[in-house]
């Protein structure tokens, strides 16, 4: 061939960490806390739906394109009652394979060739990839870490703002380093963007994982926000059915047109019965996301509590189900290095944040590790770890 066969656009990208470090895993026989799904299933009552769905012959074949009425019908319900937010069903949501094509549609549809899009770093490794097919530059504006926490420089967002700046990609609470940006930063961007005219797109995923007494605030609802915001989550971190891919935007009409005019060239439909599943899912009672945070917040502490033990520096997250630690109190530097030697030294797998960054240099000590686990389990992974002190 005269060429390589692979899209100039995506040359940079392999083969993802995440399969990588569960094939890891699966050859070691380590316990893997890299990749971030949960190792139980959700309510009973959810999966009972889908099953339910399923005998029924709803959503076994081809459901709507922009997704099942009554999901649609939940999902602005959900917005209305949490945050406040009012989306038509018919207009202003659309239901997507998981949070990931919802990002990719949203990229597609929404960035031009040679446009730049602003993301926060490190970032989740899908970001890179689509804004890339997009044909779009990638600008990071690095979290840097300060007494114990990760923290946005608003002067370096404003900065990397120019002529050709496109959106801003956020993810609030924020993968991997568990920071969940406050009321007054996003007020901040919010405001920056209003005056710049640019776009948000805002992956809120972790919308309920949330601890300590943060606040998840969308920025869909600061002022200036709702017309120019693609709000993203999805049902796979909140109801633990990461295989269900059921995701969604919620958007102006213009905006969710655009999105489905990519959208419906990629999936077009998916995880039919799920999507009623689902639709019942976001009408639980607070008193399973009242639950879901503390079990969550428990595991965060057993296992950022087992971490310290080991030797690491813990960056203790407000939200999200990632731990993300310093290596180099334990003597080491490289974060790839150190990940593809810990199932062999300890029985664990975590992730190399360096992955996350354009600049891997500011990544290269930082480890990740994922705590949606069974408390057992977590507790089998911080007696291996403390081999490592």
């Amino acid at each position: 061939m005269t060429r390589p066969p692979l899209n100039r656009r995506l040359a940079e990208f392999g083969t993802t960490i995440f399969a990588e470090m569960s094939a890891l895993a699966a050859r070691t026989g380590a316990i893997n806390l890299g990749q971030g799904f949960p190792d139980t299933d959700g309510p009973e009552e959810v999966r009972e739906a889908a099953v339910r769905a399923l005998r029924d012959g709803r959503g076994n074949q081809y459901p709507p394109g922009p997704g099942v009425p009554e999901l649609r019908t939940a999902i602005a319900d959900h917005q209305r009652e949490r945050y406040g937010l009012e989306y038509a069903p018919d207009a202003e949501v659309l239901v997507t394979a998981g949070a990931t094509e919802a990002i990719a549609a949203s990229l597609l549809a929404l960035v031009e060739p040679g446009d730049e899009v602003i993301a926060l770093e490190p970032y989740y490794d899908s970001y890179a990839a689509c804004v890339a097919m997009a044909g779009g530059t990638r600008v990071p504006v690095t979290l840097r870490p300060h007494e114990g926490a990760y923290l946005l420089d608003l002067d370096e967002l404003r900065a990397a703002v120019t002529d050709r700046t496109r959106l801003i990609l956020l993810n609030t609470p924020h993968n991997p380093t568990g920071t969940v940006l406050t009321r007054a930063e996003l007020t901040a961007v919010a405001e920056l963007a209003v005056e710049r005219d640019l776009l948000v797109v805002t992956d809120e995923v972790y919308e309920h994982l949330v601890f300590d007494g943060a606040e998840h605030v969308p920025i869909a609802s600061l002022p200036g926000m709702r017309e120019r915001t693609v709000t993203i989550s999805s049902a796979g971190k909140t109801f633990s059915f990461t295989g269900w891919k059921v995701g969604w935007i919620t958007a102006s009409p213009e905006l969710t047109s655009a999105v489905r005019a990519a959208k419906q060239f990629l999936t077009y439909v998916s995880s039919g019965p799920f999507q009623y599943a689902v639709a019942e899912a976001l009408r639980l009672p607070d008193t399973y996301f009242d639950g879901l945070r503390a079990d969550l917040a428990a595991k965060r502490d057993l296992l950022s509590e087992g971490l310290a033990q080991a030797g690491f520096e813990v960056y203790r997250p407000s939200g999200t189900y990632f731990v993300t630690t310093d290596i180099r109190p334990l003597g080491a530097t490289d974060g790839f290095a150190f990940c593809r030697s810990l199932p062999e030294r300890a029985g664990v797998v975590a992730i190399p944040n360096a992955v996350f960054y354009d600049h891997r240099d500011e990544g290269a000590p930082f480890v990740r590790f994922a705590f949606c686990k069974r408390t057992e389990v977590l507790e089998d992974a911080v007696s291996r770890l403390k081999r490592l002190a």
